[in-house]
C-alpha cells in the first residue's frame, strides 16, 4: 500500500485574501478529482508577518504526480506565484503517520 504524501508550500504575499481565494478555487477544482489532495490547509506564520504554508496531502506519491502534471495545477502555480513577494519553497514529505482526536 503506497503511503500518502504531503507537500508544504511555504510562501510570502501581502495578498493574503487572493492566495485564500485561489486556494479555495483549486479545492473545488481538484478536490473531487482521484488524484487531487485528499486535505488542505492554509498556515500563518506567527514569527513573521506576510509568510504563510499551504500544507496539501495527497493519497499517494503517484497522486500528487499525476496532479503536478495537470494543466490546470500548473496554471495554480503561476498564479500562486504571480501573489508572491517572494519564490514559494517547497517540502515534499511521506505521511508516516496522523491521528485526529476523537
Amino acid at each position: 500500500m503506497a503511503e500518502k504524501f504531503v507537500q508544504i508550500i511555504a510562501f510570502e504575499t501581502d495578498r493574503i485574501d487572493e492566495m485564500r481565494t485561489l486556494a479555495t478555487d483549486i479545492d473545488r477544482r481538484f478536490g473531487g478529482m482521484q488524484h487531487g489532495p485528499t486535505y488542505q490547509a492554509v498556515l500563518k506564520d506567527k514569527s513573521k508577518d506576510d509568510r504563510y504554508y499551504e500544507v496539501l496531502e495527497f493519497a499517494s506519491l503517484e497522486a500528487a504526480g499525476r496532479s503536478r502534471h495537470d494543466p490546470g495545477a500548473r496554471a495554480f502555480a503561476e498564479r500562486m506565484a504571480a501573489l508572491c513577494t517572494s519564490p514559494p519553497s517547497f517540502i515534499e514529505c511521506d505521511l508516516l503517520e496522523s491521528s485526529r482526536p476523537s
